[in-house]
Formats: structure tokens, sequence, C-alpha cells
């Protein structure tokens, strides 16, 4: 078998919008050819039997030259998932290169110190729930612990999340990211009111779960063509590999400043967000309308449980986390105060 080359296409205009995921295997003669197969996609699997490339040849020629697998694709980029991951990066060096970077006993992320984080928009219960600053439901996103925090998002964001940005295409991934976003930070408002935390692993929990959704969704819907059978085996090699995903994810959820109530969260809202977004484009009307309702009602009944219960009055956060600094400096004595407000 010859091996598998990446290459890039203008797409004709009937396909100009379309990148093409393509499965290359060697000449043969017709009793040699040899069936292709769909082997894991995303950040949880890099086989050698499948890789991303794009069709370069005229596509009557590829057909009468070799056999070809071809799993269509909104897009060729991940526009947002990149997007955000270079803002992410900056903002955490314009975070320490302001509020300097905190000892290892502080923050072992190698960081800045946790006041930092939340002058610079983290979850912070008391400015949430108390102050009426629910942009910090959003906010979170933007900021990391540290660099190996950073690091670790970022590697499943540009990766993992930049194909599913392709195969879902840029409006959809934007909706489930923020969507995903606001429900990890309203559950972690609720579940650990007294912690500060950040991150973006709460948006990427919520892409497995739209992914989960994804899978669930169409399974009922399925399409008898050939790329619908290619489609429909890609997605059941991404549910093994998002399953194992979240797993990983799961076990960041107790590193500094970062909770497992937000990835939970995530994970829930991006599946509740999925299930609407992904039911709606089913072919069959019976099985749109039935996902769609459940999609709609499961969305409705998550979303008004956590923001009732945020500002119900039950929940209490810590009045000291209004002076973060003074809070922090109870618990080391060799806080520095570097991020102070005016």
């Amino acid at each position: 078998m010859e091996d598998q080359q990446q290459q890039v296409q203008d797409k004709s205009s009937d396909n100009s919008n379309f990148a093409r995921w393509k499965k290359f295997w060697g000449r043969s003669t017709p009793a040699e050819k040899k069936p292709a197969s769909i082997e894991s996609v995303g950040s949880f699997s890099q086989s050698n039997d499948f890789q991303t490339i794009f069709d370069t040849e005229d596509p009557e020629k590829s057909k009468s030259e070799e056999e070809e697998e071809v799993y269509l694709v909104k897009q060729k980029h991940g526009y947002f998932s990149i997007a955000f991951s270079a803002g992410q990066l900056l903002v955490l060096i314009a975070m320490m290169s302001g509020c300097g970077v905190a000892p290892m006993n502080i923050n072992p992320m190698i960081g800045p110190y946790p006041d930092a984080l939340s002058y610079w928009g983290g979850k912070n219960a008391v400015n949430i729930i108390d102050d009426g600053e629910w942009w910090r439901l959003i906010t979170p996103i933007m900021l990391h612990a540290g660099v190996i925090h950073l690091l670790c998002n970022v590697a499943v964001q540009v990766e993992t999340g930049a194909f599913f940005e392709r195969e879902w295409g840029s409006t959809k991934w934007l909706i489930i990211y923020i969507v995903s976003a606001i429900g990890s930070t309203a559950l972690s408002v609720i579940k650990m009111p007294g912690a500060i935390s950040v991150g973006s692993s709460g948006a990427v929990m919520g892409l497995f779960g739209a992914k989960l959704a994804e899978v669930i969704v169409r399974f009922c819907d399925r399409d008898k063509t050939t790329q619908g059978r290619i489609a429909h085996q890609v997605r059941k090699e991404q549910c093994a590999g998002v399953t194992c995903s979240v797993i990983v994810v799961m076990l960041f959820s107790f590193i500094p400043y970062v909770d497992w109530s937000a990835h939970l969260g995530g994970l829930a809202a991006g599946f509740c967000t999925g299930m609407v977004l992904f039911a709606i484009e089913l072919k069959k009307l019976v099985g749109r309308i039935i996902w769609t309702a459940i999609g709609v009602i499961i969305t409705c009944v998550y979303f008004s449980v956590i923001l009732t219960e945020m500002y119900s009055g039950n929940v209490d956060p810590p009045e000291e986390l209004r002076d973060v600094c003074e809070y922090y400096k109870q618990f080391f004595d060799d806080y520095d105060c570097k991020c102070m407000r005016n």
C-alpha cells in the first residue's frame, strides 16, 4: 500500500464550501482491491490508517485511478478554535507580565497569583451573585491558571476542537462553545462558591458533550448512501475517543483554581445544546420533531434549574472574596499582591 499524502485543493463551484477527508489505497487490479476502513479521528487518536487530507485531483479522474473513501466536512480550518487559543495565550502572557509569576507553592501551574485570576474576570461567586457581574459567566474561558493548564486545554482545542468546528461549521461550534461556558460557570458558582476558578476546559467539555449528542441523534437517522456510511463509521469511532477524552479532562479537575463542577456543567450544557442543533438537521420529519422537542426540553430544564438555584439565595459565597488579595494572604505567608485594582 502506498503511503498516504496530505494535499490541498481549491474546490469546484458546487463543492466550494466543503473540505475532504480522504483515504487512499494503493492501486491494484480488481481482484486485488482492498476495502477501505475508517479509523479514529481527533486528538484522542492518530491512526496510521486515517489522516486528514484534501483532494487536489479531479474527482472523476480520482475515481478511475484509485479506490478512495471520502468524508466531507464543512470547512478547511477551525477558525474560532484557533482564534480562541491565540487569545487565551495572549491573555496569560499579559497577566503574567502585569501581575507577576507566583511561586510554585502558591501556583504550581506556572502562572500568576490567584488574585490576578479574579481581577481579570475569573469566576468569583460574590461578584456574580451579589454584584451582578454576569459577564463573569463567560470570561473565565479566556483565562488559565498557568502555562501547564493552558497547554493542556489548547492542545485539545486546536486539534479535536478544530476538527469538530470543521465538521459542524463555525457558527454552530461557537454557539456550543459559549453556551457550554455559561453552563459550566453557573454550576461552578452553585457547587464551589468559595473558589476562584478559570479555564476553557468547561467549554471544551461542552464540545465533547455536543459530539455525544450528535452521535445519539444521527444514529437514529442513518443515511444508507456511501457518504452516510462513512460518516456513521467516523462518528462511531469518535464516540469512543470522546469518552476517553472526557475521562482525561476530568482528571484535571483537581488542579488549583480549576474545579470539577465547571467540567461537569460544560459537558451537560454542551450535550443539551448539541441535542437541539443536530436534531433540527435530521432528514426524517418524525425524528426531527421528536429529537428537537427532547433537546429543547432538557436544555430549558437544565438552565432553568441552575440559574434559578444560583440566584435563589441558597448559594452563600464567602464575603472575603470581595478582597481576593487579602483572602489569599490568610493562607500564604509569602503572598504578594501585584495585581491590585485601582
